[in-house]
C-alpha cells in the first residue's frame, strides 16, 4: 500500500493497527520464552544478511534529508553504517539471550492464614513508540517489546521511513520463524502526522503506554496530548562537574568523550562545571582538547578571561540542549554550588562528577535527583546497551514505574497470584 493510498484514511488505518496490536499482544503474552528467543535470533540474522538492502534504504533517507538541509547532528542520528548495523545485530542478539521477564516471581510470602501470595511480572500490553530520525530505534524497540511480551506499534519519522521499513521486514522474518503473528510488531505505513494524534488518543484503548524518542518539540507534544501513560524525558540537558579533587587526565578524557563522541545523543554533555580551585591546572587543558575537536565554548567571565577563543555564555546557554559541538562552561565555588546549578537547570537525565574525593562523590550522588548519575566516566554511557539491557526503548526521567534506560523489566507490570486451600475471610 502506498503512502498516497493510506493518507485519506489515517483514522481507519490506525484503528485497524490498534485492533491488530491487541491481538498480537494476547499472543505474545502467552508465547514461550523459546518462541521469543527464536524470533529475535532469526531477526538478528536477517538484519545481518540483508544489510545491503538496509543500507540502500538508509541512503535514500539520507539523500532526502541532506536535500532538506538537515543539521549535521540530525544526519548523524539518521545515518546507518556497517559498524552501526553490527551494533544493531549485536543488540538484538543480546536482548534475545536475556532472561525472559514474563512470569518471573518478584516476591512471594505466606500469610498466617495459610495463603501463599506471589507478585509476578506481566507484559504491559501494547506499546506505542513515536520516534524521529533514529532507525536503530526500530530494532531496539521491537526486540525489547517482543522479549517482554508486548506488541509494539512503531511510528517513525518521515526522514527514516525507508530505513525503518527495511529493518521491520527483518524483524517480521523472526516472528514468522517463531510462529508468532506479525501483528506483534507494526510500522505505521504513513508519514502523515495525523497518525501521531491517533496514537496519542490511544487507538480506542488499544495502546497501553507511549514512548516518544525525538526532539524537545515531539516529546513536549506527547506529554501534553497523550491520553495514555508516557515513558519520556523532555530533553537531555546533561552536566559534567570537575571537582577540586579531580584527576587531570580523567577530567580531560571523560569531558572530551562526554561532549564529542556523538554530540546529537541525549547523553551528550551540554554544560561543564569546573571547581574554582582547579581553574589554573584543569581548565585550559580541557578547553584546548574540546576546541581541538571543533567544539565551541561558551563560558562565564572567568572562563573567557582564561581563554580568548571562547564566547560569552548567556542565561539561555545554561538552559540549552545543543545537540551540537557546543558546550557551556561555568566556574563554581564548591560542590554545593555545582549541585545547586544542576538542580536549577537540569532536565534530570544524566549528570557526572569527576573526582577522587569520596565525600564529594557521595554528596553529588545523594543530593542530585537525576535518573542517571556517573562518577569518573562519560555521560555517554547513559544507554540501555551499556547498562547490559541489550538496548533501550527510551530513557525515562519521570519517577513513576520506569526511570533511566527502559529495558525489558521496565516494560512489564505485575499481578498477584494467591494460592489457598479453602480459606474464607471472617
Amino acid at each position: 500500500m502506498s503512502l498516497a493510498e493510506v493518507k485519506p484514511a489515517v483514522t481507519e488505518i490506525m484503528a485497524e493497527i490498534g485492533r491488530n496490536a491487541r491481538l498480537g499482544a494476547k499472543a505474545l503474552a502467552i508465547a514461550t520464552p523459546q518462541q521469543k528467543q527464536t524470533a529475535l535470533t532469526v531477526a538478528a540474522g536477517a538484519i545481518n544478511a540483508h544489510r545491503k538492502a538496509i543500507l540502500a534504504a538508509n541512503a535514500k533517507d539520507m539523500a532526502a534529508a541532506e536535500a532538506k538541509g538537515i543539521s549535521k547532528a540530525f544526519l548523524d542520528r539518521l545515518l546507518l553504517t556497517d559498524a552501526r548495523i553490527d551494533g544493531i545485530v549485536e543488540a538484538v542478539k543480546t536482548i534475545a539471550d536475556l532472561p525472559d521477564p514474563v512470569g518471573q516471581i518478584i516476591a512471594e510470602w505466606d500469610r498466617p492464614n495459610g495463603l501463599h501470595i506471589e507478585r509476578v511480572r506481566t507484559p504491559l500490553g501494547v506499546i506505542g513508540v513515536i520516534f524521529e530520525s533514529r532507525p536503530n530505534v526500530t530494532a531496539d524497540a521491537g526486540a525489547l517489546a517482543i522479549k517482554s511480551g508486548n506488541a509494539v506499534i512503531l511510528r517513525g519519522g518521515s526522514d527514516s521511513f525507508h530505513s525503518s521499513q527495511a529493518i521491520v521486514d527483518c524483524m517480521l522474518d523472526g516472528l514468522h520463524a517463531a510462529r508468532l503473528p506479525v501483528e506483534c510488531l507494526q510500522l505505521v505505513p504513513t508519514t502523515d502526522r495525523a497518525a501521531v494524534g491517533e496514537m496519542l488518543r490511544g487507538l480506542d484503548g488499544n495502546i497501553d503506554v507511549i514512548v516518544p524518542r525525538g526532539g524537545k518539540t515531539l516529546v513536549a507534544r506527547v506529554q501534553d496530548e497523550a491520553r495514555v501513560p508516557v515513558f519520556a524525558h523532555l530533553e537531555g540537558l546533561v552536566h559534567v562537574y570537575i571537582d577540586k579533587s579531580a584527576d587531570l587526565d580523567k577530567a580531560v578524557n571523560v569531558t572530551l568523550n562526554a561532549k564529542m563522541r556523538r554530540t546529537g545523543v541525549c547523553g551528550a554533555a551540554e554544560t561543564l562545571l569546573v571547581h574554582k580551585d582547579v581553574v589554573a591546572t584543569h581548565l585550559t587543558p580541557i578547553l584546548d582538547a574540546l576546541m581541538a575537536k571543533g567544539c565551541e565554548i561558551r563560558g562565564d567571565a572567568t572562563v573567557n578571561a582564561n581563554s580568548p577563543l571562547t564566547r560569552v555564555a548567556t542565561e539561555e546557554d545554561w538552559k540549552t540542549e545543543y545537540e551540537d559541538a557546543i558546550i557551556s562552561v561555568k566556574i563554581v565555588d564548591s560542590v554545593e554550588a555545582a549541585i545547586a546549578h544542576i538542580e536549577h537547570y537540569s532536565s534530570h537525565h544524566t549528570e557526572a562528577i569527576i573526582a577522587e574525593d569520596p565525600v564529594a562523590v557521595e554528596k553529588f550522588f545523594n543530593e542530585i535527583d537525576s535518573a542517571i548519575l556517573v562518577h569518573n566516566a562519560s555521560t555517554q554511557f547513559a544507554d540501555g546497551g551499556e547498562f547490559g539491557f541489550g538496548g533501550e526503548i527510551g530513557i525515562a526521567t519521570g519517577k513513576m514505574h520506569a526511570r533511566g534506560p527502559v529495558g525489558v523489566e521496565q516494560l512489564t507490570s505485575f499481578k498477584y497470584r494467591i494460592r489457598g486451600n479453602g480459606q474464607t475471610r471472617p
